[in-house]
């Protein structure tokens, strides 16, 4: 859409309200592709606890276990790690559904911006409309 934009603007110079907005777009775009990363990340977590319980249920209770800390292995019981991998389960989980959460209001605030920088160019200024700011601002931080 940037291009877009640029292209059709007539004089050389972007006015600052529509370099604001930009930015605006820009960082909620940034934001919206850190939390796609961070949802990658969630399902590998959860795909390699998955293989894990499944391995785990096929050794005995008295089969000798262990999980790795760091650069190290620590014996263990098979209870403590099926308890441990299933908690690990539950905060991916939660962690997954926060993500599609904050991705959708991300992608929902994109959307907004991007309606709002063609009804800016359209009008020619930033006063044909509320400030983009106010409706979207709770969204382009993906960490809150």
């Amino acid at each position: 859409m940037k291009f877009l934009l640029l292209k059709n603007m007539s004089s050389g110079q972007m006015p600052p309200w529509l370099q604001e907005q930009l930015m605006k777009l820009q960082q909620t775009q940034q934001n919206l592709q850190i939390i796609i990363q961070q949802k990658q990340q969630i399902e590998m977590e959860k795909i390699e606890t998955e293989k894990s319980l499944e391995e785990l249920q096929k050794v005995t209770d008295e089969d000798t276990v262990y999980k790795h800390a760091g650069s190290i292995l620590i014996k263990s019981t098979k209870k403590e790690l099926i308890d441990e991998l299933e908690e690990r389960r539950e905060l991916t989980k939660t962690r997954s559904t926060v993500l599609e959460k904050q991705e959708t209001r991300l992608k929902e605030s994109l959307k907004e911006q991007e309606s709002k920088i063609t009804e800016m160019m359209k009008g020619g200024s930033p006063s044909s409309g509320a400030s983009m700011s106010q409706s979207s601002s709770y969204s382009e931080n993906p960490r809150k």
